[in-house]
């Protein structure tokens, strides 16, 4: 969020990656292995110098009382547990009084034993967990320098992890392999692993050699945009019936917000961009998570402070081309409220007339956005009215013991007491 004078942002996201691109995976669809380019003499260490500076400008920055201190990668458990120890220590130091932390942790879990855990669990880190489904779809794509599956092992860490009641959950890399058995993947994260949240990203992986957003040819392994659709249809349509409240689907939960009025809660649903960037091993920082090339390289926090980069010109204008580069046919779209055109990473395909700048995953969020309009305008209704979006599952039920839709004037199967179109069944624009 920004001022309203259009100064420092209030708030803003650090993607830190202390270990820049390296990993101990060799995951077939990872863009960023391909950035150890950028820093060819590097050892991709962070030193302690560049985490303090993280720490400190973003504790100092901030003027809300959460902040997320983010480590991601490359793989960030290769630095080892004590330099994460270390950073505890720092923002320790560096917190003002009233101000609420969390560490956040993005890992594929190889290295994690019960000494980790057991840290995660003493410094309330919430761990996000990279597993692509049951071992035959996980073990596709997501391989070790050896060529060997890695299922096993991911298994074992996410096992670790709830045996040390650590927080964490599942992203999961949705591929033109994995996309095609939806229910599947999600009835393993739901019933095997027992995760309460979820989330899936689309696998949009461009043809070059850079691993930059350029080239509109995708790879084999890229998901295609009717699979991303019916991927997300087949497990809404479950979810929707009996897991809403209890399995979290962070793709879901966005969407919702847009029929709320409350596109933004992610980067990707939100009008404009630029408050999330991506801090490398050196203490150079990049507009973008997925943008991590020279044309968008805006400075290093040891000779600038952070506040001025992600306050500057050049990422506003980043920040702002979200909207602005829209085409027409987006701008037109009843359903630009919710989705705003999605990530610009994305958005390299033509419109039906020929202009360009279209999302490639348009067909499959216009055909998943579509589906689930109505159960989302009854969810969002529910919350406008201060009751649980789970209140929907009954309803839903309701309706399918009996031909046909509840009539509008009668009582609403959710048992409020009010009729049909006045509750649950009422038609509210996003």
């Amino acid at each position: 969020m920004r001022r309203p004078d259009g100064e420092a942002p209030l708030a803003f996201h650090i993607m830190a990656k202390p270990t820049g691109a390296r990993c101990n995976l060799d995951c077939a669809y990872c863009f960023f292995r391909k950035k150890e380019g950028l820093y060819p003499e590097s050892n991709f260490r962070m030193t302690d110098t560049v985490m303090e500076e993280y720490i400190r400008q973003t504790l100092a920055g901030h003027h809300v009382p959460p902040v997320t201190i983010a480590w991601q990668g490359g793989e960030p458990t290769l630095m080892g547990p004590e330099f994460f120890r270390r950073a505890v220590e720092v923002q320790k130091k560096c917190a003002r009084p009233g101000t609420r932390i969390e560490n956040t942790f993005q890992t594929n879990g190889i290295l994690l034993d019960d000494e980790w855990c057991r840290f995660f669990h003493d410094n309330n880190f919430l761990v996000g967990l990279s597993m692509d489904g049951p071992g035959h779809l996980h073990d596709v794509y997501r391989r070790d320098r050896r060529g060997r599956g890695t299922f096993d092992r991911v298994l074992k860490a996410a096992r670790l992890l709830r045996k040390h009641h650590v927080e964490f959950n599942i992203l999961c890399a949705v591929t033109g392999t994995n996309a095609d058995h939806p229910l599947e993947v999600y009835r393993f994260f739901r019933d095997e692993l027992g995760a309460p949240y979820i989330q899936f990203i689309p696998i949009v992986e461009r043809e070059n050699e850079t691993g930059f957003q350029e080239g509109n040819t995708v790879t084999d392994r890229s998901v295609r945009p009717e699979q991303w659709g019916r991927f997300l249809i087949e497990i809404f349509d479950e979810w929707v019936r009996r897991d809403v409240g209890r399995t979290f689907v962070l793709n879901f939960d966005w969407a919702l917000a847009g029929w709320l009025n409350m596109a933004g809660t992610v980067c990707i649903f939100a009008p404009t961009c630029g408050l999330g960037v991506a801090l490398e091993h050196t203490g150079d920082l990049y507009s973008c998570d997925h943008f991590v090339e020279p044309d968008h390289f805006l400075g290093n926090i040891l000779t600038t402070p952070l506040v001025e980069l992600v306050s500057s010109q050049k990422q506003r204008r980043f920040g702002a081309a979200k909207r602005d580069t829209l085409p027409r046919y987006c701008r037109a779209c009843a359903l630009l409220p919710v989705c705003n055109g999605e990530c610009p990473k994305n958005r390299f395909i033509e419109t039906p007339d020929g202009e360009a700048g279209l999302n490639y995953l348009c067909e499959g969020y216009k055909a998943f956005f579509s589906h689930a309009d109505r159960p989302m305008r009854m969810m969002a209704d529910l919350l406008r009215q201060g009751r649980c979006a789970d209140e929907v599952m009954p309803v839903l039920a309701a309706e399918r013991k009996v031909p046909g839709r509840v009539g509008r004037n009668e009582p609403c199967p959710c048992g409020s007491g009010l009729k049909y179109r006045k509750c649950c069944g009422r038609q509210t624009a996003p």
